[in-house]
């Protein structure tokens, strides 16, 4: 009965150990790229802002706009990847309301804008939901968002420190946008699950 036991023990330890080897496919595959850097298939711009391809990035320095995506996202965990110069005003709409209107009334918007002159919902906040935890400078560098809605909970990381953990429930589901405001912003990597 001894031996029998060590047998399958170490069966058992050696199954768990290739389990635990073997990556998952199924977390691999979660995620959907948005924007790779090459197309803007999947995506509508509105308003005049000059959306340029070029370096792996989207990027515009005049005019104003929002690209927005063609599908719509309900519960999700969403990361990008942004460069802003110090003066720019950007964001990124989630849960729109109305694609044809985006606005922070009628979607959430995290906000890119280091100079707002009211610092309540400045970069790394939901403007009109929550002033971000930490003060976050983007300007000049490349940054990174992760954004994730469950519900009526919405939290917001920026280059790993979280800025943003509220509950709201204003918007349940709608596109992504990715906006032009104002400065020289640049959005790369944009990925879904």
């Amino acid at each position: 009965m001894g031996d029998l036991m060590k047998t399958l023990s170490a069966f058992t330890l050696s199954v768990l150990i290739s389990c635990a080897l073997i990556p998952s496919s199924a977390s691999a595959q979660e995620w959907t790229t948005l924007f790779d850097g090459s197309s803007l298939d999947g995506w509508t711009a509105l308003g005049d802002a000059n959306w340029e391809l070029g370096e792996e990035a989207v990027s515009a320095n005049s005019g104003s706009g929002v690209l927005v995506s063609d599908a719509a996202y309900g519960d999700f965990e969403l990361t990008l990847e942004f460069w802003v110069d110090e003066p720019a005003n950007s964001g990124v709409f989630i849960r729109c309301a109305d694609p044809q209107r985006v606005t922070d009334s009628s979607c959430y918007e995290v906000n890119i804008f280091d100079t707002r002159p009211d610092q309540t919902y400045r970069t790394g906040g939901i403007v009109n939901v929550a002033a971000p935890s930490a003060v976050i400078d983007a300007g000049g560098q490349w940054n990174t968002f992760e954004i994730t809605a469950r519900g009526s909970h919405l939290m917001v990381t920026m280059n790993g420190t979280q800025t943003v953990d509220v509950t709201d429930d204003q918007f349940a589901s709608g596109p992504v946008g990715l906006q032009y405001g104002g400065g020289i912003i640049r959005f790369r990597n944009v990925r879904i699950r």
